[in-house]
């Protein structure tokens, strides 16, 4: 058993490490994070990413209660509905609910943020801990219970505790686990931001615009509309009718100045690898704009006409990866947490969700030890064994809304499982206690009701 005192290094900044090191930091505990980005506003983000009752959790007991707040200040407006529409926007399922229109407690509904303004919140109040510019190489372990971490500039830190936070291409994890690999799920993805302007706006339905809707089209086709609008202007001055005590936060709020995030209307799409006539993953800008026009030449000219006035700088393809299951492995002072350790497809939306319930429960355990209540190993111990149990759940359950095996690829097959999602859909759509029954499974899928770890 170590007897040094706890020092955890964190490899890695995102929304799992970054929250992991508000909690410690909170908790009094020793913590340095170390991110590769050389900047706090290097990198591509990302776009919207919702963060349900489990990250909301995680965030709620990791952060102080003035930046917890202005998290949630931060937040874009709620969608009001979860939409299902054909490639000809025609609508097939509406649904509304307290988990969608904004129930008044925020730890029971979901929340829209911006990746970058999300990343802006975590980073608030750990500027003395965050070292920019630092690019992992490897670790050493040494008898004395302690671990250092090696980067490319030929510096290094010791702690007792190193946790790869380090994303789906963790260098941790390929030293640590080298068995754990990510497969591909055989989908390619592509997506964009439309700036919000008039003429944009004129092309969805008012629910399109209000919600957050899914196309559901032939030959397993699919594709996700958010639109996405912050209570800050262009020039980031505050919007008219915003309340007074969410304007003196945002106005407090030193994140603003490196957030260059402003409304937007975003799209996705995916499709199964053998329906691309050409690799988008060796394109770029106009190029996986152009793809994209050329694989749905028959929906809707509206939806068409959106993507023709995507901002190019922002498209970007992604090949969907996720993680296999692996044998429990023996404890260490080495953990893991978010992507780099259960990589998943963004099918349910849970991967930001899951990294922000890891960060909740390792800083429990590891306060745990802090104060003295357990060693530091079994405290870890507990993490992994419900963090594999729950991560693994989730993997599981995000393959299976993006896996090209599924029938709904299939050549001949495919078109009678969409036929029949849709009937489903528009039926649920039009039988009240039908749709009651499917948005309480919407709520439970996304964490409502879950017992705390």
């Amino acid at each position: 058993m170590s007897t040094l005192p706890l020092h955890v290094l964190i490899i890695g900044a995102g929304t799992g490490g970054l929250c992991l090191a508000q909690g410690l930091k909170q908790a009094n505990i020793s913590v340095a994070v170390y991110e590769r980005d050389r900047t706090r506003m290097s990198g591509i983000q990302g776009y919207r990413v919702g963060i349900d009752p489990d990250g909301i959790r995680g965030l709620k007991a990791n952060l102080p209660p003035d930046l917890f707040d202005t998290f949630i200040t931060t937040c874009a407006r709620p969608p009001k509905y979860f939409n299902m529409y054909s490639e000809r926007l025609t609508e097939l399922g509406s649904l509304g609910g307290s988990l969608i229109t904004g129930d008044p407690d925020p730890l029971k509904r979901d929340h829209t943020v911006s990746r970058m303004t999300m990343r802006q919140v975590l980073l608030t109040g750990l500027e003395d801990v965050v070292h920019f510019d630092k690019v992992f190489t490897h670790y050493e372990q040494h008898a004395d219970g302690s671990v250092t971490a090696f980067f490319a500039d030929g510096s290094s830190a010791t702690g007792t505790v190193l946790v790869a936070a380090d994303g789906a291409n963790s260098r941790v994890r390929k030293q640590y686990l080298p068995h754990a690999q990510l497969v591909d799920t055989g989908i390619l993805s592509f997506g964009a931001k439309v700036p919000m302007t008039p003429e944009a706006r004129q092309l969805l339905p008012q629910k399109v615009l209000d919600g957050l809707s899914i196309i559901m089209a032939p030959k397993g086709f699919g594709a996700i509309i958010h639109v996405v609008e912050f209570k800050w202007q262009h020039d980031g001055s505050i919007k008219a009718g915003i309340g007074v005590n969410d304007a003196d936060l945002l106005a407090k709020w030193p994140g603003m100045l490196y957030d260059n995030e402003r409304d937007y209307i975003g799209w996705g799409f995916w499709a199964a690898r053998q329906h691309f006539p050409r690799d988008p993953m060796a394109l770029h800008g106009e190029e996986v704009i152009t793809l994209m026009l050329e694989m749905i030449p028959n929906w809707h000219p509206n939806f068409r006409k959106l993507i023709q006035l995507s901002d190019p700088t922002t498209a970007t393809a992604i090949n969907v990866r996720t993680s296999e299951p692996i044998e429990a492995w023996t404890t260490s002072n080495i953990t893991l947490l978010g992507d780099a350790i259960h990589t998943m497809t963004p099918g349910r939306g849970a991967g930001a969700n899951t990294a922000l319930r890891d960060a909740r429960l390792l800083c429990k355990q590891l306060t745990a030890v802090h104060d003295g209540h357990i060693d530091l190993l079994p405290a870890i111990h507990g993490y992994e064994e419900k963090m594999q149990k729950y991560g693994a759940e989730a993997v599981k359950e995000s393959l299976a809304q993006m896996n090209s095996n599924a029938l709904i690829h299939k050549p001949v097959i495919g078109r009678a499982v969409v036929a029949g999602q849709r009937t489903m859909m528009r039926a649920v759509n039009h039988i009240p206690p039908l749709k009651k029954q499917f948005e309480i499974a919407l709520s439970k899928s996304r964490g409502l009701d879950r017992v705390e770890d």
